[in-house]
């Protein structure tokens, strides 16, 4: 079993823990769109000296703030951009980039994703994954009826649960290998699981 958030374990960012899986601008520098992975959300304004409200994708949500750098994505370009400080602010927490002195500045960086790129998350061992590994991959019974696809996950005391959307249902399935899971394959973006597709 594992937990984590789309971003679960990455550290010095994802940060969390990894999911346990069966078988087989304002900165400097940029990055291919297809290696970065989404870690957090750039919010409204929050007073007049260039803070922001930013949502965390990892889990826990501080972990975000163990990356460096981060990118976000202007002119459709990933831009570096670097935090001089942060800290919580009820439930949720605000930031302040070093490229945002005032709140005209910081207003033009609001609803931009964070960002890292994926060579920076820590390796992980066999039959461990990100969530955001197993999103979009292709849900089939072991009688080789498809399910659907992996749409997101979501944590519960007791384990992870894929949310699987098939054409006309969509399927809660416990995230336990061996019980439920019983082959995950990234090369093939595949994953058999032992369900009844009626649930």
């Amino acid at each position: 079993m594992g937990q984590t958030s789309i971003l679960s374990q990455v550290l010095p960012h994802t940060a969390s823990s990894p999911v346990v899986g069966a078988g087989g601008g304002t900165g400097t520098g940029t990055t291919s769109a297809e290696h970065m992975i989404i870690m957090g959300r750039i919010g409204a304004p929050f007073g007049v000296h260039g803070w922001l409200h930013v949502q965390s994708f990892t889990s826990p949500e501080e972990n975000l703030f163990k990356y460096a750098p981060l990118f976000i994505k202007q002119n459709q370009k990933w831009v570096q951009i670097n935090i001089e400080t942060s800290r919580p602010h009820g439930d949720e927490w605000v930031v302040k980039f070093e490229q945002c002195s005032d709140r005209n500045e910081s207003a033009l960086l609001t609803n931009l994703t964070l960002a890292v790129p994926r060579s920076v998350l820590p390796p992980l061992g066999p039959d461990e994954y990100y969530w955001f590994e197993l999103i979009g991959l292709t849900v089939t019974t072991l009688s080789g009826e498809t399910l659907g696809v992996v749409d997101s996950l979501f944590e519960t005391k007791a384990n992870d649960v894929l949310v699987v959307k098939g054409k006309t249902r969509e399927h809660l399935i416990p995230y336990l290998l061996g019980d439920y899971v019983t082959e995950v394959d990234l090369n093939t973006k595949q994953m058999r699981v032992c369900w009844d597709p009626e649930f």
